[in-house]
C-alpha cells in the first residue's frame, strides 16, 4: 500500500505530465501519425470526464481500501502501449453515450453560452456594490480612527501656550486645520450622503 501523498504524486506524473509530453511529441513530429493523435485525444476526453466526476465521486468511494492505487493502475491502463485502454473505453462506453446525448449537451452548452453574459453582469453588479460598500466602511473606520486620535491628543495635552499676541501657536492651529480637513473631506461628504439616502 503506497502512501497517499506518493500515490497522488504518481497519479499526477503518470496521468497528466507523461501523457502531456507524449501528446506534445505526437503533435510535433514532422509527419504526425493520425492514430497517435486520435489515441491521445481519446485519452484526454476520458481523463477530462473522469477528473470532473472524481470531484464528486471521491467523497463516496475514497474510503475504500486501495482506492488511490486502483485509480493509479487505471490511469496507467488507459495509456500503456500494450493495453491502450483509452481506445477500448472510448469506443465501448464514452462514444456511444456521448453520441446519443450530443444534441442535448450542445443545447445546454448553447443556453449556458447565451446566459453567461447575464450571469457575469449579475455577479459584477452585486460584487461591485458590496465592494464599494466595504471600501466606504473601511474609509469611514480610518477617518474615525484618525479623528479620535486627534481628539485624544487634544484632550491629553496641556493647553497651548499663547504667543505675544494672545493666540494659540501655529502648531495647534495646524491641528485644528487637520480636524477641519477631516470633517470636510470628500470621504465624509460621500459617507454622510449615503447615510442620508439610507434614512430616506
Amino acid at each position: 500500500m503506497l502512501g497517499e501523498f506518493v500515490t497522488w504524486i504518481l497519479a499526477l506524473l503518470l496521468g497528466y505530465v507523461y501523457p502531456a509530453f507524449q501528446c506534445f511529441r505526437a503533435i510535433e513530429q514532422k509527419n504526425p501519425r493520425m492514430e497517435q493523435l486520435l489515441f491521445w485525444c481519446r485519452y484526454w476526453v476520458i481523463i477530462g470526464l473522469l477528473t470532473a466526476l472524481e470531484r464528486f465521486g471521491d467523497v463516496f468511494v475514497a474510503w475504500l481500501p486501495l482506492y488511490a492505487e486502483a485509480k493509479l493502475a487505471f490511469i496507467i491502463y488507459l495509456w500503456h502501449p500494450k493495453t491502450e485502454g483509452a481506445v477500448q473505453i472510448y469506443r465501448n462506453f464514452f462514444f456511444p453515450w456521448l453520441s446519443r446525448h450530443e444534441p442535448r449537451i450542445n443545447r445546454k452548452l448553447q443556453e449556458a453560452r447565451e446566459n453567461s453574459g447575464d450571469l457575469i453582469l449579475f455577479y459584477l453588479r452585486n460584487f461591485t456594490e458590496k465592494g464599494q460598500s466595504l471600501a466606504f466602511d473601511a474609509l469611514q473606520f480610518i477617518v474615525r480612527s484618525i479623528h479620535s486620535e486627534v481628539h485624544r491628543t487634544d484632550s491629553t495635552s496641556p493647553p497651548p501656550p499663547l504667543d505675544d499676541r494672545g493666540s494659540a501657536n501655529s502648531r495647534n492651529s495646524g491641528r485644528t486645520a487637520i480636524e477641519r480637513i477631516l470633517r470636510e473631506s470628500p470621504i465624509n461628504l460621500i459617507w454622510s450622503g449615503r447615510r442620508r439616502r439610507r434614512r430616506d
